[in-house]
């Protein structure tokens, strides 16, 4: 903090103004830690700040950003659409505009918010601290609906901070569906990555559901909605109100991404069953298998994600009914998701996550489950090693039937103990 009151200082002493903007206010306003800091600086030029401060680098084509200290300082902008498209606008920086000028252009009102770095003066001129009380996500101002990536940013945020979205900035969410294939899938991804490391990704879909847009980047997720499921068996409602419990469930087991992605995807072969077969999806698991490499390739999830949320689609159901499955069927379960990229630990929690009702005893369902339990012991005992005592062969196609045989052995026995 010494250095930034340092940096301030300089900057005042040349007729300029430092702010700390954005997030890191936000943040600083909801007793969040903070973990990034930008600031905005006012009434100098260019010129000037880099005569104040000659050894900090500069970063960005269009408008300039200094870094000092690994912390990114900002001249004060106006900005015009010049163009389709995220990245298409045109950028004004000079010593005449303001601090309010600068929050104009942002996204929404929480975001909107500046701090006099030497002063402490809060700058507020679009309410965001009432949002920030009424926990709303509002646009700041018209100019919201000029980027097309503050759709997927607002859905983020109502996923991380838990606010609902104004009706009117909603609108204009909707408004800017046309322009939302421009974004890159690296974009894209990126903003889905941070909806689904918090604790309530579900927020991020249905505020996407709610604005209209749902079906431009997963449309798989939006073919969910609609398709009915026996009651009996799920009482939470549609496939789509089933797959938001499910990955909603699945952040309160592990912080591992590619497992709460396969939770996403567990159930996307339900959105192609027609409606003469509703309520019931027969097949969807192995439908679903090709639906998770669409989804991921779209929006460009690692493929070690995509390896894994084909191995929950097709499997997920299998490891439901373990118990009911012939010894043969268990074995052949086990050997293949044991070498898969999820693995029996990952798939367990999956099957959790799907069993249980809005996180209702999923931690009894996690203890229920017995697959990855005694996966694990027969892989253990019924190893290479005991095959090459047994029968004295070497690796190879007789090798991995004699392992796969005595695998189901082994199963038989526990199952009859």
């Amino acid at each position: 903090m010494k250095k930034i009151l340092e940096i301030a200082s300089k900057i005042e002493q040349v007729g300029g103004k430092l702010y700390l903007v954005g997030g890191a206010i936000r943040d600083k306003l909801l007793n969040i830690p903070i973990t990034d800091e930008d600031y905005c600086v006012t009434g100098i030029s260019k010129e000037k700040f880099q005569k104040l401060f000659p050894n900090a680098k500069i970063q960005g084509k269009d408008f300039p950003v200094f870094i000092i200290n690994n912390q990114e300082f900002a001249l004060a902008r106006k900005e015009r659409k010049s163009g389709i498209g995220h990245k298409a606008f045109e950028f004004l920086t000079n010593e005449e505009i303001t601090i309010e000028e600068d929050l104009a252009r942002r996204d929404v009102t929480i975001n909107s918010i500046a701090m006099n770095v030497l002063t402490g003066e809060i700058i507020d001129p679009f309410n965001g601290q009432k949002d920030l009380v009424n926990r709303l996500l509002r646009k700041t101002t018209d100019a919201f609906k000029e980027d097309p990536l503050r759709v997927y940013r607002v859905a983020r945020f109502s996923a991380s901070l838990n606010f609902e979205v104004t009706k009117d900035t909603l609108d204009d969410m909707s408004q800017l569906k046309d322009e939302l294939g421009t974004l890159s899938k690296e974009r894209v991804f990126e903003e889905f990555k941070k909806a689904l490391a918090t604790n309530q990704p579900s927020k991020f879909f249905q505020t996407l559901k709610n604005a209209k847009v749902l079906d431009i980047h997963f449309k798989e997720i939006n073919n969910l909605i609609g398709k009915t499921q026996p009651v009996q068996y799920h009482p939470e409602g549609d496939s789509y109100n089933h797959t938001m419990i499910v990955v909603d469930n699945s952040t309160k087991l592990t912080k591992d991404l590619a497992i709460r992605f396969s939770c996403l995807v567990h159930d996307l072969g339900k959105g192609l069953t027609s409606k003469e077969m509703l309520p019931h999806h027969y097949g969807h698991d192995e439908k679903g298998v090709k639906l998770v490499t669409d989804l991921g390739n779209r929006i460009g999830v690692p493929k070690t994600w995509i390896k894994c949320g084909k191995t929950a689609c097709k499997w997920h159901m299998k490891a439901g009914i373990y118990e009911k499955m012939t010894p043969s069927k268990k074995v052949k379960l086990i050997e293949n998701v044991a070498n898969s990229a999820l693995g029996l630990d990952g798939l367990k929690i999956v099957v959790a996550c799907d069993k249980s009702r809005k996180g209702e005893n999923l931690q009894e369902q996690l203890n229920d489950i017995v697959f990855e339990r005694i996966g694990k012991r027969c892989l253990s005992e019924i190893d290479g090693e005991f095959i090459k005592q047994k029968y004295n062969l070497e690796e190879g196609v007789e090798f991995g039937r004699k392992l796969h045989e005595e695998r189901i052995k082994w199963i038989k026995l526990i199952d009859n103990n």
